[in-house]
């Protein structure tokens, strides 16, 4: 099958991108939240037991600024990642290859970083 096929039945750039959001990144952004209010475990390290009682004594205000910043490292991280894999950030100081994301399903494929396109970490 042809790799720019742009057939219904199989994720597109966009598609993954969009995935990516909710699994990877709304995902982290709300774990993390999760994890300052309320530390697993029988005994968390004393690093995030300090960070969580900090959080949870801010008021309302202040802990939608923390929150923000989670927002904004996670959506940083994310969208760094996606340039890596678009090849705009290198990983590689000589000698760079590139790489290339397929979605395949049965017997479809598709390049979801396809250069001539627009970028993944455009899409974000």
């Amino acid at each position: 099958m042809n790799l720019a096929n742009q057939n219904k039945n199989i994720m597109n750039s966009e598609e993954f991108v969009s995935a990516i959001k909710a699994t990877v990144l709304q995902s982290s952004i709300d774990s993390t939240k999760e994890l300052l209010e309320h530390p697993p475990g029988r005994s968390p390290s004393s690093e995030l037991k300090e960070m969580s009682e900090w959080y949870n004594n801010l008021n309302t205000v202040e802990k939608q600024v923390v929150n923000n910043i989670i927002a904004e490292s996670a959506r940083g991280a994310v969208f760094g990642f996606l340039c890596v894999l678009d090849g705009v950030r290198a990983i590689e100081d000589k000698d760079k290859g590139t790489l290339k994301l397929y979605y395949e399903r049965r017997s479809e494929s598709i390049l979801l970083n396809d250069q001539s396109q627009f970028g993944l970490h455009e899409l974000l």
